[in-house]
């Protein structure tokens, strides 16, 4: 099993029982193990069949636009990856291989909370660039652009990566065999280092409590700024619901709307768990991580986690639900690999 830090104010991990040894498991604890594997065979194809939809830019949406979705889809497919499969997946059914050499398992950690902090920041950014191309008309020609969406996707990224340095290095092995050190555990000496206790503050304090509380704040304002503009254009173009409906500005702000609130509601809302426990660790006293799984709390954070996983699995959907022409191209996608077969076996029966 590996011992390691989570997502944590002192990042303290609660480590797992795997089933390969036979214990006992809780059936939280089996539930997990479950859910994990089957988020991963949704996750993965999920996202990359969204990067390679927008990628090819046939959904009707602007360039701008589709380079934050790519993005989007990009970290999300990396949450899956090194937070699932090589954390989760790896940690409960393979818990002894390379990948828990002290040294790997350090880097995985880091590329966790990398991952991470790219999904939910690159978010952000998406809910910002649509909220200045929706309320700030005249700086939206200069700010909503392909070049300025690609300079703010770099520099979060990079800040991302940057900033979860530290945490390569806040873990030490748990036991050496044969001098090869294995697993992870946080550092003692760091609960006692005033640097170490700034910088998990500030890591929390950036993620996820200003990203939440921005993505509110920024809905709030997009969605009283369209509602207002649509009541001021009803306004002028007189009360029939008929003439209202066939707005295509009307229709257009409400497409807008729709993918930026279900994008922003989806992550708000399986981001919720996980904040509330913050809120209750930080400001209400209780113990983070506890290692009883019949307490209350226990179950609150690592249900948070389930969630918080399974945001990076949900844009794919919306998409299919809010874009026609992204739902059409997935729909090909689905259908191609049978039309192949078909065509084969009309070939074959034709030879």
């Amino acid at each position: 099993m590996v011992f390691n830090a989570k997502i944590t104010s002192m990042r303290v991990d609660t480590p797992k029982v795997s089933p390969v040894i036979g214990m006992e498991q809780h059936v939280f604890l089996q539930i997990e193990n479950i859910y994990y594997p089957i988020l991963a065979l949704i996750g993965i194809p999920g996202n990359l069949m969204a990067i390679v939809i927008l990628s090819r830019g046939n959904c009707g949406l602007s360039k701008c636009i589709t380079r934050y979705m790519v993005a989007m889809a990009v970290a999300d497919l990396l949450v899956i990856i090194f937070d699932v499969v090589l954390y989760e997946i790896n940690d409960t059914y393979f818990p002894h291989s390379f990948l828990h050499y002290t040294p790997v398992c350090s880097l995985i950690i880091a590329l966790v909370f990398a991952a991470i902090d790219c999904s939910v920041w690159l978010t952000v950014a998406f809910t910002f660039d649509r909220y200045i191309a929706i309320c700030c008309q005249k700086l939206s020609a200069k700010y909503c652009t392909e070049r300025t969406a690609a300079i703010v996707i770099v520099t979060v990224v990079g800040l991302s990566f940057v900033q979860n340095i530290p945490i390569y290095f806040e873990n030490e092995h748990l036991i050496i065999i044969d001098n090869v050190p294995w697993f992870c555990k946080v550092k003692s000496s760091l609960y006692s280092l005033p640097i170490w206790v700034a910088y998990f503050f500030f890591d929390i304090a950036l993620t996820p409590l200003s990203p939440f509380l921005l993505i509110v704040l920024l809905n709030a304002l997009t969605t009283r700024h369209i509602l207002r503009a649509s009541r001021i254009r009803k306004g002028l173009r007189g009360d029939g619901n008929t003439e209202n409906c066939n707005d295509p500005e009307i229709v257009n702000r409400r497409k807008s709307i729709i993918l930026l609130l279900s994008i922003s509601s989806s992550f708000i809302l399986l981001w919720m768990v996980t904040f509330v426990h913050y809120i209750c660790t930080q400001f209400a006293g209780v113990e983070f991580m506890l290692t009883d799984y019949n307490d209350p709390f226990t179950i609150m954070e690592h249900t948070g986690y389930m969630l918080q996983r399974l945001s990076s699995c949900t844009n794919t959907f919306i998409y299919a639900v809010a874009q026609a022409k992204f739902r059409e191209s997935l729909t090909n996608i689905v259908k191609y690999p049978f039309t192949l077969l078909v065509r084969f076996v009309k070939l074959w029966t034709t030879a």
